[in-house]
């Protein structure tokens, strides 16, 4: 084999490298633009939760009521709540709907979470003893 033929198999064979690299990184980056395109409309995206806590001697109740960002949502609380307690929230995106009710009684606690989302409960969670935190954390349901 000659030095021109084998110089323009090389040739050829990076141009069709260089080719097949150059189309897959259009594709990727088309990936890219989709998925932020996607997670962009997510986290601009809001949406309602009902957070609910039953039971007795609840102390305290925190919960994420839209502030903050979805990596560091806002806590809220409430002090020494009349149960059952309910509150309406508006989420935006990413950001997980939580609840977490805290009691300390030397008898022993009951106490219950629920989150519902359009009607159905994405979460619930009961706790007893001398020291609940029985919190509701669930995925944001818009992120599914």
């Amino acid at each position: 084999m000659n030095r021109t033929t084998r110089t323009t198999r090389v040739t050829r064979a990076l141009a069709v490298s260089v080719l097949v690299l150059g189309l897959g990184a259009c594709s990727a980056e088309s990936v890219d633009n989709a998925v932020n395109k996607a997670v962009d409309e997510t986290v601009n995206e809001t949406y309602e939760v009902t957070y609910e806590v039953t039971g007795t001697g609840v102390d305290e109740i925190s919960y994420h009521g839209g502030g903050g960002d979805a990596m560091e949502p806002k806590l809220e609380s409430v002090e020494a709540p009349d149960l059952p307690w309910k509150k309406t929230v508006t989420l935006r995106g990413i950001m997980p709907p939580a609840v977490m009710p805290l009691a300390v009684d030397a008898d022993g606690t009951d106490v219950a979470c629920t989150i519902t989302y359009k009607g159905k409960v994405i979460k619930e969670a009961k706790g007893d003893g001398v020291l609940s935190a029985g919190g509701c954390v669930a995925v944001s349901p818009i992120a599914d």
